[in-house]
């Protein structure tokens, strides 16, 4: 059995260590070491990436019971090689699952909520919680965990013995007896977790939580920690930064800005349907009346101003009205007649033009993908 260097020392960044089999896969090999500092993926973590002599680890994972190293060429078993963590990765989940640790603890110790899932990946980690949780409380959360890191407190990890595990009270997803690890972070939470962690909190740097949701009966929180946090923090902040520039306003002004420039260009955009309504409607008003079916294509009309248009139309044609708005492929419609049952008509019509839609005896709507000339061509032959 491999030799577990990182629950010895979760800030090991390199060993040496004899290679026990080198197995080949479909897309690399699988190396087995006698003793590793790399953490198989585990406790909602993923797996160590780094490098062995070399050859480069892609990701880490136990199989029956095995510590293998996924890698991207071959060992020679036997062999002595010098493995190295791709640290920075390796801390930055250490951050972000010692911070869970302490959001979970305060959690369950205010709300007696579980942690019923968690999830780290490369710049994500969500927590599922078995009840609901408000903004201003998981506010209050945030406030106490930061508190947390700002006082340094010791994050300890055993194995206690059988006997001394039974006097414990500790948060566990599964049902464990024997074997279990325990995390123990004082005043916050003890926790059964395999995972390596800090090794005290002022490591974690910062604890942010971004974002919540409901789900499944409970809550989804997604959290960022230590350096993840920081490079989150960055991105947004050029992202708001160049928000306030192109809106000429104060960073912390940006939200008031955008409401402004949304408002006008709802504003605009309400001014300009009504002007192309009023084109529109000059247009029909100047149709000649007509026996047979009058089509009309306005490719920038909104639903209501292409109603408007098809309901003064109508009165020009004794066969139906039909108003498309859009473009080749992808035509909205709406037909109207005074003399035509349209519901009855509706299956012909859209077999017609590539259609699918439905409505009154007067009135239909839908879309079609038919072109403007082959849409010309049907309605001219339509009803003769």
């Amino acid at each position: 059995m491999t030799e577990k260097l990182y629950e010895q020392d979760s800030h090991l960044r390199e060993f040496s260590a004899r290679v026990l089999d080198c197995r080949k896969l479909e897309d690399g090999w699988a190396v087995l070491l006698d003793r590793t500092a790399f953490f198989p993926e585990g406790g909602g973590q993923e797996g160590d990436r780094g490098e062995l002599d070399g050859v480069r680890v892609l990701d880490t994972q136990i199989r029956d019971e095995e510590i293998l190293h996924l890698t991207d060429g071959p060992l020679e078993p036997g062999t002595t090689v010098t493995g190295r963590l791709d640290w920075d990765l390796r801390f930055r989940r250490m951050q972000d699952h010692s911070g869970e640790h302490i959001v979970s603890g305060l959690v369950y110790q205010k709300y007696g909520y579980n942690n019923v899932g968690f999830h780290l990946g490369d710049g994500e980690v969500t927590l599922d919680f078995s009840g609901e949780l408000t903004g201003p409380q998981l506010e209050e959360i945030e406030m106490l965990a930061n508190r947390a890191v700002t006082a340094n407190l010791p994050i300890r990890t055993w194995y206690p013995g059988p006997a001394a595990l039974k006097r414990i009270a500790y948060r566990s997803k599964l049902d464990l007896t024997e074997n279990v690890r325990l995390v123990r972070i004082p005043g916050i939470d003890i926790c059964a977790c395999c995972a390596p962690h800090v090794k005290r909190t002022g490591e974690i740097g910062i604890i942010k939580i971004l974002d919540y949701m409901r789900h499944r009966g409970g809550i989804r929180i997604h959290i960022l920690c230590g350096m993840d946090a920081l490079a989150d923090y960055g991105a947004r902040y050029r992202a708001t930064k160049e928000i306030s520039g192109l809106l000429s306003a104060k960073q912390l002004e940006t939200p008031g800005a955008v409401r402004r420039v949304l408002e006008e260009l709802e504003t605009a955009k309400r001014q300009l349907g009504e002007e192309r309504l009023r084109g529109a409607l000059e247009k029909a008003a100047a149709l000649e009346p007509t026996e047979g079916n009058a089509c009309l294509f306005f490719p920038e009309l909104d639903m209501r101003a292409l109603r408007e248009l098809v309901n003064a139309g109508m009165e020009k044609c004794a066969g139906v009205c039909a108003a498309f708005t859009g473009g080749d492929g992808d035509w909205k419609f709406i037909i109207g007649s005074r003399s035509v049952d349209l519901k009855q008509a509706s299956k012909t019509i859209l077999a017609g033009i590539r259609g699918r839609g439905g409505g009154s005896p007067e009135m239909i709507q839908g879309s079609c993908s038919a072109t403007r000339a082959e849409i010309q061509a049907w309605f001219s032959a339509y009803g003769k």
